[in-house]
């Protein structure tokens, strides 16, 4: 038995939900939309109580009293690929992320989202979300945490929001970078890109010698998998890697050229450990990875928050 609980909403593949069992949280339940992601996460971690549906429709007041409420809302209302229309946007879930705070009323809460979310457009829309919090009984706090700070192998900044009870306020403290640098996607790789005895691997080894651009998921309204933007395909170029798809296998013995990702690549560049899997196909697949949150990330972060809830003050009754 876990000591804190914690209810996960817009759970993903697991990313998240690995990050705070990495840090010592229990899962009461992951509510999550997509039929692909709820089938990974019950691959991996049967036990689990995954709520498969729409977050709108769930009700939180069962759980009143958890210790943690988490999430990874929608990014696509503040992304700087899409339109950024916040609140105006459809699937902006802040309203029903605080809706069950309400309703739950945890000791904490750690929301995560793209860095758009920080740009001054949304000033007035984060003010929004502090207020509400901040009348909930809820000291809130916005960071801009860059994954290769925490052993991930990849340029990917997220904002994490993070909410904590006032009582517990002065417990938190945000997570400190880690001193020593990722590794580079030619050593984290090198393994798997030699897993057919490719000829190349080694030379391909060499020319990979920095971390990954930012993985793009996507979402269904664009095509099959890539590696995002023309920038990002350049990016990846660089480092001797196809950014135009996602492959099946690793390449074969005499291939020549530059090779793909495979899904297994992706999920290792994300931070999720080889012996989780992903349901459904690549497509599938890469959107689950892609769209995660590093699972290395959110456990610094649930570490602290896990800290800061160790430290609530037992007061004896006289």
């Amino acid at each position: 038995m876990s000591r804190f609980s914690s209810l996960e909403m817009c759970a993903g593949a697991g990313g998240q939900a690995l990050g705070l069992e990495m840090a010592g949280f229990g899962h009461a339940a992951l509510v999550e939309w997509e039929p692909p992601a709820c089938a990974t996460l019950r691959l991996n971690r049967p036990e689990w109580n995954v709520v498969e549906g729409d977050l709108r429709h769930f009700d939180g007041t069962p759980h009143h009293g958890i210790d943690l409420l988490a999430g990874g809302v929608p990014c696509p209302p503040f992304s700087k690929a899409g339109k950024q229309l916040g609140e105006n946007d459809e699937r902006d879930l802040f309203p029903e992320a605080i809706r069950l705070v309400d309703e739950c009323r945890p000791q904490a809460v750690m929301l995560e989202n793209v860095r758009g979310l920080l740009d001054a457009v949304f000033q007035d829309y984060r003010s929004k979300v502090e207020q509400q919090l901040i009348k909930l009984g809820y000291t809130p706090g916005w960071r801009l945490l860059n994954a290769s700070d925490y052993g991930v192998s990849q340029l990917r900044p997220r904002v994490v929001f993070v909410g904590i009870r006032n009582e517990l306020a002065d417990n938190f403290s945000w997570p400190e970078p880690q001193q020593h640098q990722p590794a580079t996607v030619g050593d984290l790789l090198h393994d798997l890109m030699a897993a057919n005895k490719w000829k190349g691997a080694n030379v391909w080894r060499q020319q990979a010698s920095a971390i990954a651009p930012t993985l793009v998921g996507g979402s269904k309204k664009h095509g099959g998998p890539d590696l995002g933007p023309t920038r990002a395909k350049r990016a990846w170029a660089a480092l001797g890697v196809d950014g135009m798809g996602i492959w099946d296998d690793a390449p074969q013995p005499d291939f020549v050229g530059m090779p793909r990702l495979t899904t297994r690549m992706a999920a290792r560049i994300q931070g999720f450990p080889d012996s989780w899997q992903f349901y459904g196909r690549k497509t599938a697949a890469y959107r689950q990875i892609g769209n995660a949150f590093p699972p290395p990330v959110a456990a610094a972060v649930s570490r602290q928050i896990f800290t800061a809830l160790s430290k609530k003050r037992i007061y004896k009754v006289a």
